[in-house]
């Protein structure tokens, strides 16, 4: 069970402190535990209680309003919303919220009417990659454990893997090669298989290796697969590998191939970069790469 504390609270839903304790004073909306020490707390049904009722305040319901609903009225209420919404932020609090409740059907639910509305590059812009940085902070937090990340991952991952599907075989009158994969002891394919399906819509060919890869077997791959593109992403922080050393000898695998980095530790190092490289600060910065060297032209399906 995660114990947040009222600024934990603050953090997570947006709410101020004050404004919190005005309304458990005012309209009982919600009672904090209290330590021995007389220090108060928050469990982890008050902090989805909290994130519901921020959701429904910045909609326009009042909180003496929301204080007569039940806890039942109020979550038909976040479904409603979800469902037609713009409101990104909403639709983020709505997904983190059914995170912490394991509700799988409310979160395929709000992702898929976010697709539908938005289409997937822009759900994964504006709502999921913005969930996952917030699911960041959560964990900074300790407020939520192994078995939140991987249930949302996974349902992300499914969406993820039906559009690669349908993709699978598009190609413009002009593509360009592309080689995905992500270093040994990176774990974190979310932004791979997004590359993977940007690349895919545009028409472009790819070699999607996935996560963990060694080095000594992209060497070996190197002659088998001529890309005009390598893309890795590094995360996850791991001392003992010698970034610049790594840096310099995929230019060295693939000396002919432009070789794009992202990721905090790729981004974050004082590197003394070739022009070989470039980095990739953002997801939308790859979308917006992707499109300029995708010459406009009519797509077709290979069998």
């Amino acid at each position: 069970m995660g114990i947040f504390s009222i600024k934990d609270v603050e953090a997570v839903s947006g709410i101020k402190s004050h404004t919190l304790r005005i309304w458990e004073q005012r309209y009982g909306i919600i009672q904090p535990k209290r330590t021995d020490t007389n220090i108060r707390y928050y469990d982890d049904e008050d902090l989805k209680f909290i994130l519901n009722i921020s959701i429904l305040n910045k909609h326009g319901f009042k909180i003496s309003e929301i204080a007569k609903m039940g806890r039942n009225e109020i979550n038909e209420h976040i479904l409603k919303l979800s469902s037609r919404s713009n409101r990104f932020e909403s639709q983020i609090k709505s997904l983190i919220s059914a995170m912490l409740r394991f509700d799988e059907y409310a979160f395929h639910q709000i992702l898929t009417t976010n697709i539908i509305q938005h289409g997937l590059d822009q759900t994964m812009i504006a709502v999921v990659f913005p969930f996952l940085s917030e699911t960041g902070l959560l964990w900074q937090l300790g407020s939520i454990h192994p078995s939140h990340e991987h249930f949302a991952s996974n349902i992300i991952k499914q969406k993820l893997y039906v559009a690669i599907d349908g993709n699978v075989g598009k190609h413009s009158s002009n593509p360009k090669r592309f080689l995905l994969f992500l270093p040994e002891y990176e774990q974190h394919t979310l932004g791979l298989l997004f590359a993977n399906y940007i690349l895919r819509a545009r028409g472009h060919e790819v070699l999607f290796l996935g996560q963990q890869v060694p080095l000594v077997d992209l060497g070996k791959v190197s002659g088998d697969c001529v890309p005009d593109f390598v893309f890795t992403i590094l995360t996850a922080a791991h001392v003992h590998v010698d970034k610049e050393t790594y840096i310099n000898q995929l230019c060295d695998i693939w000396q002919d191939a432009k070789i794009l980095l992202s990721g905090a530790q790729f981004l974050t190092g004082d590197f003394n970069y070739s022009p070989q490289v470039k980095l990739i600060h953002t997801m939308q910065e790859f979308i917006n790469f992707v499109d300029t060297i995708t010459q406009s032209g009519s797509f077709e399906k290979r069998n």
